[in-house]
């Protein structure tokens, strides 16, 4: 398979999970590289399918840092306890992604609200392994893509919140953040 066709099959891959809406998918070309596909979402000013695009291309443990520092950024330098405690305990899990930090971020995510960015990145913590369950419960694991899902939820409260006026430009700025961790990962290099 060459390059081109590996790039196209990534690219189709993941519309294919990330449930994009017509419009977004009239965009895919028969040899469109990821990136390439992100820019003609954000052209379109398709933004919600362009996060949800990434969302769904990078690994789990990136998308939840990407959901988390969006959220952050949403948040400001004063945000109220309950979304401060659910960013600290996405920020542990993300250093360390332990069992304990995976539940403390649920726990803390779901004090914050899962309506809300901070809440939605914690849940996207949660979501990336282990089991759905309790601790003393039969394992329940996750489905594969609810990580993506919630840091896709994540990221679009982030924009969406506060002023709407801002929110295009909260968009291109987030997806930019988005873009930039999958070229850090390499993640589509010489695709």
């Amino acid at each position: 398979m060459d390059t081109v066709e590996q790039a196209n099959s990534q690219t189709a891959a993941i519309c294919a999970v990330a449930e994009l809406g017509p419009d977004a998918m009239a965009l895919l070309l028969p040899d469109q590289k990821p990136p390439d596909f992100v820019a003609a979402l954000v052209d379109q000013q398709l933004y919600p399918d362009a996060v949800r695009f990434l969302a769904h291309a990078l690994p789990k443990r990136e998308a939840v840092w990407w959901g988390w520092i969006s959220a952050r950024r949403a948040a400001g330098e004063h945000p109220p306890p309950k979304i401060k405690a659910a960013l600290e305990a996405t920020e542990r899990w993300i250093a360390q992604p332990t069992e304990e930090n995976r539940r403390a971020a649920h726990a803390a995510a779901e004090h914050a609200q899962f309506g809300t960015a901070a809440g939605c990145a914690g849940l996207g913590a949660f979501f990336s392994s282990g089991s759905l369950a309790p601790p003393e419960a039969p394992v329940v694991p996750p489905g594969d893509y609810l990580t993506a899902k919630a840091i896709s939820g994540a990221v679009n409260f982030a924009a969406m919140g506060g002023e709407p006026r801002e929110a295009p430009e909260k968009f291109r700025s987030f997806i930019a953040q988005g873009v930039d961790v999958a070229r850090r990962i390499k993640l589509w290099e010489g695709k």
